[in-house]
């Protein structure tokens, strides 16, 4: 499945936090080779703003994320077939978007750049491929793997490695950073825009840029700018959330010009967690990262494209393809769509009189987000045509 709209609007929302497993598999150990600094991992940064690369796991090549969202590395169910791996104890997760079905199984071996785990144990997880984009993924690295060292992502050249901890190959802003308790996800402790300084989840798996909880956002001085309304999806399936576009934002040593903010409802996951939201892939591929919780230090450098603006549905339709057509997957409010009677599941066969297909449906995407103004005419696949006049509304 191909979603294509732009990220302002569609994201894929990765977080898992998963209960201690129990009983079945040989213990973990965890060696970082001595010349782990020279192990770059190269990387696809998906257009979900996910770290994408191939590894091995058990002698079998996948493909991965890296997610530091998810508090233990799982595989999906379908590479656990592949690979025979026997479920061994039962279990739910808290995910974004909803507590998903679980099996904890023994695993032999994990590659991660210069870092290797023989032992252990992983999750085996129905992932909805929604949140993951196009493409199978079969592997989600999480902090059991990553937080015992220093992770060094480097977004412009668009590789990664671990570090021993303690490690600070580059300068920049200083950002405490620790794991959590119970939950081990990597709390940055911070301000956004001169408020009070709260938890916020790094999340390397979630596309989007900011998210804060509606009590964050009410406390913060963006709060009376105009919003409209967005989804996403996580490993539990779809999150429907509030959107605004900052013109500036303000972290500890860095100042972001136009920044997305997606605001969710208190009792979502940041906010079960204890935490005022996530900083997610849209924002930190604009730096150059480190997190390093044992060291107590998340580092930020500005990238070269620090200041890329962000994109904007002018259009107010979220859209997936399916082969000969464009599906309606949510009508953003206040939105020119939204004013003229748009709803979801709406299918579009042309664009302009050009029909879609496979071989055209990408590029003719690109006008949900085209210049104000412009006049679309929309085929609908049961007849008949609509117009739809493009606006900036949010």
């Amino acid at each position: 499945m191909d979603v294509r709209a732009p990220m302002t609007a569609l994201a894929a929302l990765l977080a898992l936090t998963l209960p201690a497993p129990q009983a079945g598999a040989a213990p973990a150990v965890l060696h970082l080779a001595a010349d782990s600094e020279a192990r770059w991992v190269p990387f696809e940064l998906t257009a979900a703003n996910q770290i994408r690369f191939r590894t091995l796991v058990n002698g079998h090549w996948v493909d991965a994320l890296l997610d530091t969202g998810a508090t233990d590395t799982a595989v999906t169910a379908r590479f656990a077939r592949t690979a025979t791996l026997k479920p061994l104890v039962a279990g739910r997760a808290d995910a974004i978007g909803g507590a998903i079905a679980l099996a904890w199984t023994g695993i032999d071996r994990v590659e991660v750049g210069g870092l290797v785990r023989t032992g252990g144990r992983v999750a085996i997880i129905d992932a909805d491929p929604r949140a993951t984009g196009p493409g199978a993924v079969d592997l989600f690295v999480g902090a059991d793997l990553l937080a015992g060292h220093a992770l060094e992502i480097d977004y412009d050249s668009q590789r990664f490695r671990l570090l021993p901890s303690g490690r600070m190959p580059f300068r920049g802003a200083i950002v405490p950073l620790r794991l959590a308790d119970h939950s081990r996800l990597y709390l940055a402790s911070m301000t956004v825009s001169g408020g009070p300084a709260r938890p916020m989840i790094v999340d390397t798996g979630d596309g989007g840029m900011l998210s804060l909880t509606r009590s964050a956002w009410l406390a913060s001085p963006y709060a009376a700018r105009p919003v409209t309304s967005a989804i996403g999806w996580g490993l539990g399936g779809a999150v429907e959330t509030d959107l605004a576009v900052l013109p500036a934002l303000h972290l500890p040593g860095i100042a972001a010009r136009e920044v997305e903010v997606r605001i969710e409802r208190d009792h979502g996951f940041s906010g079960s967690k204890g935490a005022a939201g996530r900083i997610g892939g849209g924002l930190l591929r604009r730096h150059r990262v480190l997190l390093d919780p044992q060291a107590g230090r998340l580092v930020l450098a500005d990238g070269a494209r620090s200041h890329w603006p962000v994109p904007r549905s002018t259009s107010g339709l979220l859209l997936r393809r399916e082969a000969d057509r464009l599906r309606v997957l949510h009508v953003m409010r206040g939105s020119p769509a939204a004013a003229t009677g748009w709803t979801a599941g709406a299918s579009i066969c042309a664009v302009d009189g050009v029909q879609v297909s496979r071989a055209t449906a990408a590029p003719m995407t690109g006008w949900a987000a085209g210049t104000p103004g412009r006049r679309v005419r929309l085929t609908l696949c049961g007849g008949g045509d609509r117009a739809l006049t493009l606006a900036r509304f949010y």
